[in-house]
C-alpha cells in the first residue's frame, strides 16, 4: 500500500489480532521477480529484525514473470500478476493466486484474466475483499473479486482509459502502471504513465465494482509519467513518482470527493544530473515522517521530509543502493529497516532506518535474488 499504505495497514492488523506477535523476531520476505529460464519464479528470505541479516532467497513457486505481488492479510494467500492465459495471442494479461504453506512455500490456487494487456501492479482493496490490477500495455484497471478459498473470481469490472501525453515514445497511448485504493477503500487510484493522470474511481468493495469519479482525474505537467502513489498514513495528503523525469508532486486529497489537489513538484535528481534516469518505487514511511522514491539510472534512495500539517516535502538525502536498477523496495512494517531490490545486479540490500532523520544506514546484508521487481513481508 502506500503504493503500500493498504498493506502496511493489513498487516499491522495482523500483528494485532494474535496471529503474530506484536514484535516480531523475523519477517518472511518474499520478491517477485522478472527472471525468465531457469531461475523464474516468487523468491523468499527471512529477515532477522534484531540484526537486519537475511537469510539466503528460496524459489517458493516456479510462476512466469510474478512481478508484482500482493498479500493477503490473513497471511494465507498471495496474488502475483503473470503472463496472458492465451499463450499464442498474449491478448490479456494474467493473475494467480497462491495459498502460503507453514513453511512458507507457495501452492497454486488458481489463474485469471487481468482485463488487459501487460499486468503490472497488484494491491488488495482495505478489507481484502478484491484484488485491484493495472495493466500497462492495455491502459486499463480491473477488480478481481477473492473467494472464499483465497481464490479469484473473474473480473467484476474493468475501466479502459483513452488519450496520450508529449513524449513521443512512452506516451503514445494510455498505459496503466499502479492501482491502490485510499485508506477508507472508497475511491481507487490509477496512475496512468501514458495521460500524465492520475485516475479517479469510486469503488465498491461488495461489488468489485469501479466507476468514474467526479472528478475523474487529477493530472500532473506533461512528460512526467507518473508510476506508482502512495498515501501519507493520516490520509490528507498523496503522492506519486514521475518515472519519466525524476520528479514527485504531492497532493492535498479530499476524503469526501477523492479529489486530489496539487500542492508541489520537487525532483529527486540533483541539479548536476544529466544521465537517463526513472523513478521507481514511492512509498511513506509507517510514522509518516519521510517519503523514499528510487532513482534507476542515479541508482539512488531519494529521501524527503514530510511537513504533518501542509504535507510538503523537504529534500534529505540520497542514498546509493548499492546495485543497478532498483526497480523496487519496501519497508518493514515497523518502519525499521528498508529493502532495496535491485533488477539489473539481482540483489537486495537492507538499510537501517534512522527515525529522527530519514536516512539510510547500509547494514552490509545483501542477498542474492534474480531480478527482483517487488518486496513484501510477512510476520514470522
Amino acid at each position: 500500500m502506500n503504493t503500500n499504505l493498504p498493506e502496511i495497514v493489513a498487516l499491522s492488523a495482523l500483528l494485532l489480532t494474535g496471529c503474530a506477535s506484536a514484535k516480531p523476531d523475523a519477517y518472511r520476505v518474499y520478491f517477485g521477480t522478472s527472471a525468465k529460464g531457469e531461475e523464474r519464479g516468487i523468491y523468499m528470505a527471512k529477515l532477522d529484525m534484531k540484526t537486519g541479516a537475511l537469510s539466503e532467497a528460496v524459489r517458493v513457486a516456479k510462476a512466469t514473470r510474478p512481478g508484482f505481488i500482493a498479500i493477503h492479510p490473513n497471511g494465507k494467500t498471495m496474488y502475483a500478476t503473470g503472463e496472458g492465459i492465451d499463450a499464442e495471442t498474449q491478448r490479456d494479461g494474467a493473475v494467480s493466486a497462491f495459498q502460503i504453506l507453514k513453511d512458507g512455500m507457495l501452492a497454486d490456487l488458481n489463474t485469471q484474466p487481468s482485463g488487459g494487456a501487460g499486468t503490472c501492479h497488484v494491491s488488495l482493496d482495505p478489507e481484502a475483499k478484491n484484488l485491484l490490477v493495472a495493466n500497462y500495455m492495455g491502459g486499463s484497471c480491473s477488480a478481481l473479486p477473492i473467494q472464499s478459498d483465497g481464490s479469484l473470481a473473474t473480473p467484476a469490472s474493468t475501466q479502459v482509459h483513452s488519450g496520450s501525453s508529449v513524449h513521443l515514445k512512452r506516451q503514445q497511448k494510455p498505459f496503466a502502471h499502479s492501482i491502490n485504493t485510499s485508506p477508507d477503500g472508497r475511491f481507487a487510484f490509477v496512475a496512468d504513465l501514458g495521460i500524465d493522470k492520475i485516475m479517479i474511481y469510486r469503488f465498491d468493495p461488495e461489488t468489485g465494482t469501479l466507476t468514474p469519479n467526479d472528478p475523474p482525474f487529477a493530472a500532473i505537467g506533461p512528460g512526467g509519467g507518473p508510476r506508482h502513489f502512495t498515501f501519507h498514513p493520516n490520509g490528507k495528503f498523496a503522492y506519486t513518482n514521475h518515472e519519466l523525469n525524476g520528479k514527485v508532486t504531492a497532493f492535498a486529497y479530499n476524503q469526501e470527493s477523492g479529489a486530489l489537489t496539487p500542492i508541489q513538484t520537487i525532483s529527486t535528481l540533483p541539479e548536476d544530473f544529466a544521465e537517463d534516469n526513472k523513478t521507481a518505487e514511492i512509498i511513506t514511511s509507517p510514522d509518516g515522517q519521510f517519503l523514499y522514491v528510487s532513482n534507476r539510472g542515479h541508482d539512488s534512495i531519494a529521501i524527503f521530509g514530510i511537513d504533518a500539517d501542509t504535507g510538503k516535502l523537504t529534500f534529505v538525502h540520497r542514498e546509493p543502493v548499492r546495485g543497478e536498477v532498483p526497480r523496487n523496495f519496501n519497508i518493514d512494517p515497523t518502519g525499521t529497516y528498508l529493502l532495496a531490490a535491485n533488477q539489473k545486479t539481482s540483489n537486495v540490500v537492507v538499510f537501517k532506518i534512522d527515525r529522527k532523520t530519514g536516512r539510510l544506514e547500509y547494514t552490509g546484508s545483501e542477498i542474492k535474488v534474480p531480478n527482483p521487481i517487488c518486496v513484501r513481508f510477512l510476520p514470522l
